[in-house]
């Protein structure tokens, strides 16, 4: 079959393309727009609820009006996204005659998202446009490895972390978390603490490491503990007592041994690197576990015998392996660094990031990594505006969630194949069914088996109902 070229129109017309089941292009947008406000009202029920809960406490009268206020302007932005691009595929139809490659999809697409989004909350749309450039980011790999103009290098998402990771701990260690109050930065806080940040107050030592020297300290760890005597029943198993006795003794020996004059960590440099690497650990662990019970219950219920094979999988310990060995991994260099050099700088987040970025084999996945990237652009964009180095581009955040949402519709009509399966089956589902239904047989002269593409999709989603709320 002979392969057009990109502008070369495509004689259907949107009844055939955007909407076979209804003759009439209002008809369709309207219902679009119904089907797409019940999923979107049930979808941002669950995301506001959610944030309500997180906050730990009853929430005020105030507190839940701007709750729901926000809720219904979430769902009137996604909805408007969904019911607006195919108003603008039957619009640039009519005026244009026909389709092509690029008015089959992207420029429809784009029009929509740059409208829908001005619905959204301001404060939401960086959110959003990180979300979106992070699944078009792929999409586009994807796109430019199907035509063999790239190749996957191997481990490259660790490379991605690696590198990101390494940038946005700079950061964190020249405390620009003071600049720009960002959740990024939260999370970095809990994992590594802030005995890694410069230009902070050194920590004073404990009252009794100061009163006692080293010797003296080792000499009372090493002393066995002497028995109460304040009238408290002792543990019933002498055994629990003796671990408890030893475990006690390693940790005051841990905590006993040397630091770098410039470390910021209370106790000795291995028992810092050592205790921050078995707490994240035992939280990476902890959600696993917690995501399996939740997620396969009903497996579980039904198959008991499943519950031993789960928990006892290495698969179980992935996520607290790759947070645990990157604490750990950070800790100990930084510390290496201080104790080599006998000096602290920001640069020594670069080896250490990069080295501690080897942890992330454990639970690699390019969507993390490509999440990391962005928030870490996002990151250094902000401060090289605040030093001049790069000029503040008004809209950015609005055109870069536009260029990237309507790349992931074009993909999704023209070549699904190089679309994240999560991202299809949410288009699958907001427009109930739809998306899968459109006739694409015309684009099929572009040479990217477009019609082939659809059916292979369209067996991930092929449990979930076509056309529902359909009016006509």
């Amino acid at each position: 079959m002979q392969v057009l070229s990109k502008m070369t129109p495509v004689p259907t017309t949107c009844f055939e393309y955007v909407h076979p089941w209804t003759q009439s292009c209002t008809l369709a947008t309207a219902e679009l727009m119904l089907v797409g406000v019940q999923y979107c009202l049930r979808i941002y029920a669950a995301v506001y609820a959610f944030s309500l809960l997180m906050r730990g406490r009853v929430p005020t009268l105030a507190e839940l009006t701007k709750t729901i206020r926000g809720w219904l302007q979430s769902t009137a932005f996604l909805t408007a996204n969904a019911f607006s691009y195919s108003m603008f595929l039957c619009f640039l139809r009519r005026v244009t005659g026909s389709f092509n490659f690029y008015t089959a999809s992207y420029v429809p697409a784009f029009l929509a998202a740059l409208v829908s989004i001005m619905v959204e909350r301001s404060s939401r749309r960086a959110l959003l446009a990180l979300y979106v450039s992070n699944v078009a980011t792929e999409t586009m790999w994807n796109i430019l490895q199907s035509r063999g103009l790239v190749r996957s290098l191997p481990y490259g998402e660790i490379a991605i972390f690696g590198l990101s990771t390494s940038m946005l701990m700079y950061c964190f260690r020249r405390n620009r978390q003071k600049d720009y109050r960002d959740s990024m930065f939260d999370v970095v806080r809990f994992a590594i603490g802030d005995s890694e940040v410069l230009k902070v107050e050194p920590v004073a030592p404990p009252a009794a490491l100061e009163e006692t020297s080293p010797a003296a300290r080792d000499e009372k760890s090493a002393r066995p503990s002497q028995p109460r005597t304040s009238g408290k029943r002792s543990l019933p198993f002498p055994f629990i007592q003796t671990v408890l006795r030893a475990y006690q003794q390693l940790t005051g020996r841990l905590k006993a041994l040397g630091k770098h004059k410039l470390c910021r960590h209370r106790h000795g440099c291995v028992y810092d690197t050592l205790s921050s690497g078995a707490r994240m650990f035992s939280m990476g662990l902890g959600i696993q576990v917690v995501m399996k019970m939740v997620l396969q219950m009903r497996k579980f219920i039904n198959r008991p015998q499943l519950i031993r094979k789960t928990f006892l999988s290495k698969e179980i310990a992935r996520l607290g392996l790759f947070l645990g060995g990157f604490t750990t991994i950070y800790k100990m260099s930084s510390c290496l660094l201080r104790h080599l050099t006998d000096s602290d700088s920001p640069a020594f987040a670069f080896p250490s990031g990069l080295l501690a970025s080897t942890a992330f084999a454990f639970y690699a996945d390019k969507t993390i990594a490509l999440y990391i990237m962005w928030k870490t652009l996002q990151i250094t964009y902000n401060w090289g505006i605040d030093r001049g180095y790069v000029p503040r581009v008004p809209g950015f955040t609005v055109m870069l969630y536009a260029v990237s949402t309507a790349l992931l519709f074009h993909a999704a009509t023209i070549e699904p194949e190089n679309l994240r399966p999560s991202y299809w089956k949410f288009l699958h589902s907001i427009s109930g069914g739809r998306i899968c239904i459109m006739d694409r047989s015309g684009f099929d002269v572009y040479g990217l088996n477009t019609s082939g593409q659809i059916r292979t999709m369209m067996e991930l989603c092929k449990t979930e109902p076509i056309l529902q709320g359909n009016l006509s």
